[in-house]
């Protein structure tokens, strides 16, 4: 399998259009539950962020509750990004998530190898910080990737962390 980050930002578009979100931060646990998605948050070891499964055709998205909630929020996104792009994936197997590249920026990550983590990073990070808004607020003020403290604050109004962010800006999700 390729994977296709473009059908995930797609996907994740869509939704945004569905629920007809119009300013950040966007309302994902509000989206997850109008899909009929149960949410848990719980504390798990440090190494795992998140996971989603089908158990009896109901979905379910578990979150690390010790985790930031910039994080969880971009977990919950991940993990709802596997449950709209790989559902007969996860119905075989819990889909476990053990940190997400895009934060850890490790050896691992850099490589992107695993088209369902590719995917699914796509698709959290559009449904999160959404073209069409980044440009926005980015057109407003202009940004510099060297500006930690803009990167900060523009993370916050999308509440995701600042590395999340200084990924999207990057172009790499």
């Amino acid at each position: 399998m390729t994977a296709n980050p473009e059908m995930a930002r797609e996907a994740a578009r869509t939704i945004l259009r569905e629920f007809g979100v119009k300013a950040a931060p966007v309302p994902i646990e509000r989206i997850i539950k109008a899909r009929n998605v149960m949410l848990q948050y719980a504390p798990l070891e440090d190494d795992l962020s998140g996971m989603a499964f089908i158990k009896d055709g109901v979905g379910i998205i578990g979150v690390n509750a010790l985790h930031h909630p910039n994080r969880q929020r971009f977990t919950a996104a991940h993990e709802l990004g596997h449950h709209v792009l790989h559902a007969p994936d996860i119905q075989k197997a819990v889909h476990v998530d053990k940190g997400f590249r895009v934060l850890m920026r490790d050896d691992v990550s850099s490589q992107g190898v695993d088209p369902l983590e590719v995917e699914a990073n796509a698709f959290a990070s559009e449904l999160l910080m959404p073209r069409e808004l980044l440009a926005s607020a980015l057109d407003a003020s202009g940004l510099d990737m060297e500006d930690d403290a803009g990167i900060e604050a523009l993370a916050k109004k999308f509440r995701v962390s600042a590395s999340a962010m200084r990924f999207r800006l990057a172009g790499h999700y």
